[in-house]
Order: structure tokens, then sequence, then C-alpha cells
């Protein structure tokens, strides 16, 4: 049997490759761009670059030669989803057992370090997910923009915009977000920004980024950006509510995490734990690892294994 495992977290902006050795342990990472969006034009030639470029440094690290080396078991994680993906790897990797999943899923893995739980995803989407002790799983959410993505950096964004356009037009109350938006864009208006992010040149990932500008007005003691915080913050707290009522009984402990851009909000982060924390048997905080070593951590679980991860390191923890 092969002597190594694989985590790898493939997202949007950035990939990374964890080896571990038969003894649970660390041996190797490696890190690259995004990889996520096979279908997309070149995607396919993207995604085999970037995933052969990570997991060769990774071997590498560990001490192997890259084109030589074998995997006993292998977990990928990716934000765009598991499809047209597992093919693809199989024909790249020399894996004994492969399983490719979302990055909901290695999110969880990590952040409670492979026990039962719940972990909310806010980055330029949202998402909450959960696994139970039975191995029974759940999400809530992850609908995308224009559905869903509720307490999203893309949400959060939308809301400021939305008050902006209202205060110009005269039927909503004043707020700073109005002149922040406009200064950060350069539009002339609140109307002409509202075209702008209809267009390419604004990707919901940069429009997503303005999200820090409501917690910067929150933050100076605007009542509209801090009405938008608190119900961005309700928001995620009820996704994970959600799940929570699927997979655990009342009153029963449950580990809850969360991991995402927007949580670098203090002012919405301590809400949210605030919120989470009031359900009885919830008790709430930050990952105790990333995402890659989530899918390390199911790399292992899918051979019996119970890693030490005492290597783990630093941009994991």
């Amino acid at each position: 049997m092969s002597e190594f495992y694989l985590g790898v977290d493939g997202g949007q902006s950035s990939t990374t490759a964890l080896i571990g050795d038969s003894e649970g342990r660390l041996a190797g990472s490696g890190r690259g761009g995004p990889c996520n969006h096979v279908g997309a034009a070149q995607g396919r030639e993207k995604f085999v670059r970037t995933i052969g470029d990570c997991v060769s440094a990774a071997a590498r690290d560990a001490g192997q030669d890259p084109g030589r080396i074998e995997f006993a078991s292998a977990c990928l994680g990716f934000s765009g989803g598991p499809a047209d993906k597992e093919e693809i790897l199989h024909e790249m990797l020399r894996v004994e057992r492969m399983s490719v999943t979302t990055d909901a899923l290695i999110a969880l893995s990590g952040a409670t370090g492979g026990a039962p739980g719940i972990i909310t995803i806010s980055g330029t989407g949202s998402i909450a997910y959960g696994r139970n002790a039975a191995g029974k799983t759940a999400r809530a959410g992850g609908w995308g923009y224009v559905f869903g993505d509720s307490g999203s950096g893309f949400d959060l964004t939308r809301r400021a915009l939305q008050a902006a356009l209202r205060f110009e037009e005269g039927w909503g109350p004043e707020t700073v977000l109005h002149s922040m938006l406009l200064e950060a864009t350069g539009a002339s208006d609140a109307n002409d920004l509202l075209h702008r992010f209809y267009t390419t040149e604004y990707p919901r990932p940069r429009i997503a980024a303005f999200s820090k500008l409501v917690d910067g007005a929150a933050q100076a003691g605007d009542a509209v950006a801090l009405e938008i915080v608190e119900q961005s913050a309700g928001e995620l707290a009820r996704l994970a509510a959600a799940v929570r009522g699927q997979l655990f009984a009342p009153g029963e402990g449950a580990r809850v995490a969360y991991i995402g851009g927007v949580f670098h909000s203090a002012m919405l982060r301590e809400c949210y734990i605030a919120l989470v924390d009031a359900e009885p048997g919830n008790r709430c905080g930050p990952p105790e690892y990333g995402p890659a070593t989530g899918a390390l951590i199911e790399a292992y679980r899918a051979a019996g294994i119970i890693p030490s991860l005492a290597d783990v390191p630093e941009f994991e923890k």
C-alpha cells in the first residue's frame, strides 16, 4: 500500500496541497493559483497545471519524486464543486482511493479537526454546512448571488448600494455609505455606480470586496451601516441554526465555526458568535485548521487513520 496521503483545497483565489505520511504527520505542502473553473475558456489546461504544480511542490517538500509518488488516499475539495474534475484527477494522480468534493466539506473538517459540527462560510457568497456523529450531512444557503448568499460580501455591498441609492433618491436615511462608495469607485453618483456594477468591469469578487466599507462605516457609527452588519450577522447565524436543526437534537452539544473574509469584521463576527452561542448546546469559535488540512483529514478518515496534525503550516492555522 502507498504510504502517502493527499489533501487539496482548490479555490477561486488559490490552491493548496498537503501531503501526509503513514504516521498521520504532515510531510509536505505546496501552493498555487486558482483552479476551480474547469469549464471556462482554457479552464482544463489551467486546472491541470495548477493542481500538478501544487502537488509536485508538496511532493518535493516531502522529499519525494513528483513523477513517482503514489497516494493511499486523497481528498480534493473545490469551490466550484466536483463536477467535471474527478475524471481529470484520476488521469493526473496515482491514487488508490480518491474523494472529490466541495469546499464546504473540507472547510468543516478543517474547522473542527474532523469532529462533528457546523461551519458557516461567508466570502463572496455564503453557505452553512454540517455533519453529525452519525456521518449525516446537511447544508443551508449557497444559492448564488441572484437568489441567496445572504450575509456574504456581495450581499453586504448590495445592501450598501441599495442604501446609497435610497438616500440619493430621497426615500432613505442619510448614510456615509453613499460618499464612501463613490469615493472608492470614482462613480459620479449611486446610479452611475449601479450601472457599473452590472458590467464585466466589476465581477462578483470585486463587488464583494467593497463590503469592507460597510464595516468601516459601522465602526464609525453610521446607523445604516450598523443595521446592515447586524442583519448580515443574523442571516449567517440563521444559516447555522438551520443546519443544526437538521443534524443535532435540541440542547445537544455542537461545535460551530466560521470562515471567510466577511468574518474579518470584528463587529459582524462578534454579533454572529453571540447569536449562535445563544442556542443551547452550541460552542462557537474560530476554525482549528484551514480547508486544505480538512481535505487531508478526510483523506486519512477514508483510510481509518487519525492524523496527529502536529506540523500544520501557519497559513492553515
